[in-house]
């Protein structure tokens, strides 16, 4: 299935929100305080999800994220108070107000995420797909600063990622072959991704 992205498009929704603040008058007497938006709690709730993603520590395991008003709940059960403290730190972006966590350290975490990759299920449940594949590579690519500006195929067959396109720099490059390794059910990633030059 081959899908295509452009990541700078899309990296806004990961990233939250801009604000900008006008050029200031000089003959103006009085001065304008912009306040900046508070994130929306959706925007919060993928920013966090995205970073336990990411997380190496966490990423396996099914830690559930809600956010209401500002605070964020989490829920789910991970191997170590180690990773239990990490993923409620990864949950602390700017805009969260509190992290309320309810999450269990649960010794046999690791065993039960490990049988669920291993009989082709994500840690939600669901089955792994080459679709499913396709899409979670790119919402990493998404969300991933050194991937702004890149133009990426991703293209997966029988579990096997094929990256085509231009990133912007080795980094970036590095950055895709890795979140496309972390996902879940990709045995292998073909790498034919090139740097793009930039015209001066």
């Amino acid at each position: 299935m081959t899908q295509f992205i452009s990541v700078a498009i899309a990296s806004a929704a990961i990233a939250g929100f801009s604000a900008t603040t006008p050029a200031a008058t000089p003959a103006s007497s009085s001065s304008t305080i912009v306040v900046a938006q508070q994130p929306t709690d959706d925007t919060l709730k993928d920013r966090i999800e995205y970073r336990l993603e990411t997380s190496s520590l966490v990423r396996k395991y099914d830690v559930d994220v809600k956010v209401k008003d500002g605070v964020a709940t989490l829920e789910g059960d991970v191997a170590t108070a180690a990773q239990k403290a990490e993923a409620e730190r990864l949950a602390k972006v700017d805009g969260v107000k509190r992290v309320d966590s309810t999450i269990k350290v649960d010794a046999n975490a690791d065993k039960s995420a490990a049988d669920r990759v291993k009989n082709g299920f994500t840690k939600t449940g669901e089955k792994i797909s080459d679709a499913w594949i396709t899409t979670k590579v790119k919402w990493f690519f998404m969300g991933e600063d050194l991937l702004k500006g890149s133009d990426i195929n991703v293209d997966t067959k029988d579990n096997v990622v094929t990256l085509k396109g231009t990133v912007k720099s080795q980094a970036g490059r590095v950055k895709a072959m890795q979140l496309a390794k972390d996902t879940d059910g990709v045995k292998n990633v073909v790498d034919q991704l090139t740097i793009a030059t930039s015209d001066k």
